[in-house]
């Protein structure tokens, strides 16, 4: 498998470290999700797609590029308070709804509750990234989605703090970066 870029799983939520696979600014703008594979091998590093063994299906990245920027613009129109089209979310919900059935277990001489994805399509694949989406702007508070403060970072990140003053992406690299530059400056002007 080719070697991928991969953005870091530090939102707090599968849906924002989606929206994160796109990130940069200026020159530094890298895309994660460049082709089928890539897609693959992101949905399971986030935990939610174990061993995969078929080719990817046909236009699997397209789709999820699309799933991402209609997510991006639900998110931003939800903090905004105004509505925004949720096509692509709901074609990827209606389509890549799991199936549930109940099956005899000769084992626990029990019913059980068994979750099957519908089919190997795109859809069936990004399904639990769309749901993410619907359980954080349906169930969470979205103001609580903030872009990170560092200057050249814009990654978000659901502030799941007590007092909801988290700052960074991630303390280890930007909140370090950061107040590391602030004390220099502090120590220039002082």
């Amino acid at each position: 498998m080719p070697s991928h870029i991969t953005s870091p799983l530090i939102a707090g939520n599968l849906a924002i470290d989606f929206i994160n696979t796109q990130f940069g600014v200026g020159e530094e703008h890298q895309e994660c999700l460049t082709d089928s594979s890539s897609v693959i091998t992101w949905l399971q590093q986030a935990g939610v797609l174990s061993e995969y063994r078929e080719s990817p299906p046909p236009g699997l990245a397209h789709l999820a590029r699309e799933l991402r920027d209609n997510m991006r613009e639900l998110l931003i129109s939800a903090q905004q308070g105004r509505s925004a089209d949720p096509a692509v979310i709901n074609h990827v919900l209606e389509r890549g709804c799991p199936l549930e059935k109940i099956e005899w277990q000769p084992a626990e001489a029990a019913f059980q509750k068994k979750t099957y994805r519908r089919n190997l399509e795109s859809e069936s694949l990004l399904q639990p990234v769309a749901w993410a989406l619907v359980q954080l702007l349906t169930e969470e508070d979205v103001q609580l989605v903030k872009e990170c403060e560092a200057s050249d970072c814009i990654l978000l990140f659901h502030d799941q703090t007590k007092s909801h003053r988290r700052r960074w992406c991630s303390m280890a690299s930007c909140g370090n970066r950061m107040k590391a530059a602030a004390h220099r400056a502090r120590k220039k002007t002082g």
